[in-house]
């Protein structure tokens, strides 16, 4: 097994850990998922039919508008929610959907890409007012 930490900017929300569902992809709360069954439901995203349900979720950038914030609160308070975001960078409106919904989000590591940092399957530990990310791999 191999452990290491990842730097990043101070984040939002509670510490948690979980399953890694990582994509080079972009994000869009409104677009890429469907907030019923807990998958993504773009037939274009790379992550296309796969649940995002208690997932430490990785994507290079956040898109959408205003819709991608009250879709995170109702999803979370659906119990129908991934456990953390973290982005190469993050939009306003995302953050402000991550916030409203208690959700751990954070962005800009000072390591690199983040999608290539971490690998789907990882267990992460999110640490958001610390700024940090442990990744458990194998």
């Amino acid at each position: 097994m191999t452990i290491f930490e990842l730097r990043c900017h101070i984040g939002i929300g509670p510490d948690v850990s979980g399953e890694a569902l990582v994509t080079d992809d972009n994000f869009s709360a409104r677009y890429d998922l469907d907030r019923i069954s807990g998958t993504f439901s773009r037939p274009q995203h790379k992550l296309a039919g796969l649940s995002y349900v208690d997932k430490i979720m990785v994507f290079n950038t956040a898109k959408g508008g205003v819709a991608s914030a009250w879709m995170l609160h109702e999803m979370a308070s659906r119990q129908i929610a991934p456990k953390a975001l973290l982005f190469n960078s993050v939009n306003p409106i995302v953050t402000q959907g991550a916030a409203l919904a208690n959700m751990s989000m954070c962005d800009r590591f000072d390591d690199g890409d983040v999608t290539k940092l971490i690998t789907s399957g990882d267990l992460v530990q999110v640490y958001p007012s610390q700024g940090r990310v442990v990744i458990e791999r194998g």
